[in-house]
């Protein structure tokens, strides 16, 4: 009888530190998925800052469109955080590509703004920003594939059920 005894706590033991164990390694996965959107919020909002100095500078020559696309975007631009959806990383991507987009339109009525040493550093950075959402994207979406893949595969899809973790959505890429 002592002996079953021993063995039935030792396999619960087992089972218990197993259950354990995934729920950390759920948990890590879970926490770099945050930690790359949150780093996407970081380098969006550079970027909506480097886009704002864009617009500064093209008020000296169309003022009223200037005015007009930065009351757009910031009645617009919200901020992206570790618990936001890929769903609101394209919508702020939307807004930033329409305001590149009229910006491009004033550029082209004065090539002199075109010609502005300011107005090249600061299309440069926002270049610059842009390269970084696109590394912060690719991050994002590695760290989705390994919890989804984590959580498709079996014991640990019964135990990530069970824990409330399930499949995250990837970034999409944004269709012009």
């Amino acid at each position: 009888m002592l002996p079953t005894l021993v063995a039935i706590i030792a396999i619960l033991a087992l089972i218990i530190l197993g259950v354990i164990s995934t729920q950390r390694r759920l948990v890590v996965l879970d926490e770099n998925i945050s930690n790359a959107m949150s780093q996407i919020g970081v380098q969006l909002s550079s970027r909506f800052d480097a886009l704002s100095a864009l617009l500064d500078l093209t008020k000296g020559y169309a003022k009223h469109e200037s005015e007009t696309l930065i009351e757009t975007i910031k009645s617009r631009r919200s901020l992206i955080t570790a618990k936001s959806t890929p769903d609101d990383v394209l919508r702020q991507e939307g807004v930033i590509s329409e305001a590149l987009g009229r910006i491009a339109i004033v550029t082209e009525q004065y090539p002199e703004l075109k010609a502005n040493q300011n107005y090249i550093k600061t299309m440069d950075a926002v270049e610059t920003f842009e390269n970084m959402v696109r590394t912060s994207r690719l991050i994002y979406n590695d760290s989705v594939t390994k919890l989804n893949r984590e959580i498709r595969m079996f014991p640990v899809s019964m135990i990530a059920g069970m824990l409330g973790f399930q499949q995250k959505k990837y970034l999409e890429e944004q269709t012009l």
